[in-house]
């Protein structure tokens, strides 16, 4: 499984990737937290509002910031 943290590297972009780093430590889980900062490829997923997080390629969220909470309940399919 790959996070990734969609953004150019806001204030807001370092927290969501902080705490998708968390959730997925707290899961114990294997997947790779994947920071994605050239604004074409961001584009190309469909973002225009940053931060954003996706998981395996589908974007989950857009323009806010997720607590590790939901980003666990993401992960675990939860949405």
């Amino acid at each position: 499984m790959t996070v990734q943290i969609l953004g150019t590297g806001c204030p807001k972009c370092m927290q969501l990737e902080q705490n998708a780093k968390a959730a997925v430590k707290e899961l114990g889980s294997a997947a790779v937290v994947e920071k994605v900062t050239d604004i074409d490829r961001i584009m190309d997923m469909g973002v225009m509002v940053t931060p954003a997080l996706a998981v395996d390629g589908t974007v989950k969220s857009a323009g806010k910031v997720l607590s590790k909470d939901q980003i666990v309940a993401i992960l675990k399919g939860g949405e």
